[in-house]
């Protein structure tokens, strides 16, 4: 009988063990509880503010990109009335060469055609405003090249030396 009294003793006393465990976990895991939906919510406001910055940083660079594509769009623009200007400076020069070669003929001739004469100046004043519209032309290439450099340049804060 002693054995079972003290069969019975040390199941009262692992029963108390278990129970005091048990109020342990559910006192300290409702702490727990209560530090993993702190942590949660901390995680959420961290997720919604990364959120707000990768929207922030895309809008940004869809302006960004909006902008180099106006810029594209500009130099393109540019360069095409470049061309035109230097294949109206070729045309020009083209017909320079052939008044020339026309006046050239007749004075060999020793006939002086005036009409030639008047040819040949048209000609040259033509070949000299494409000349002038190709120049200005390379011209505005350049500035609108070295604007954003300028610009960037610029903006930079002075250094203290």
């Amino acid at each position: 009988m002693s054995d079972i009294e003290e069969l019975h003793s040390r199941i009262m006393a692992a029963m108390d063990r278990v129970a005091r465990g048990l109020d342990d976990l559910g006192s300290s895991g409702g702490d727990d509880a209560d530090a993993l939906k702190q942590a949660l919510d901390d995680e959420k406001t961290v997720n919604a503010q990364l959120t707000e910055r990768v929207r922030v940083l895309g809008e940004r660079q869809e302006k960004a990109l909006a902008g180099l594509e106006a810029k594209a769009t500009e130099a393109a623009e540019r360069m095409q009335k470049l061309d035109l200007d230097l294949q109206r400076l070729r045309r020009a020069n083209g017909q320079l060469s052939e008044a020339c070669e026309a006046l050239r003929a007749a004075n060999a001739e020793g006939v002086g055609e005036p009409h030639l004469i008047n040819k040949a100046m048209m000609a040259e004043l033509e070949a000299l405003r494409a000349a002038r519209a190709a120049e200005v032309a390379e011209a505005d290439e350049i500035i609108a090249a070295l604007t954003p450099l300028l610009d960037a340049d610029a903006a930079q804060p002075e250094e203290a030396s």
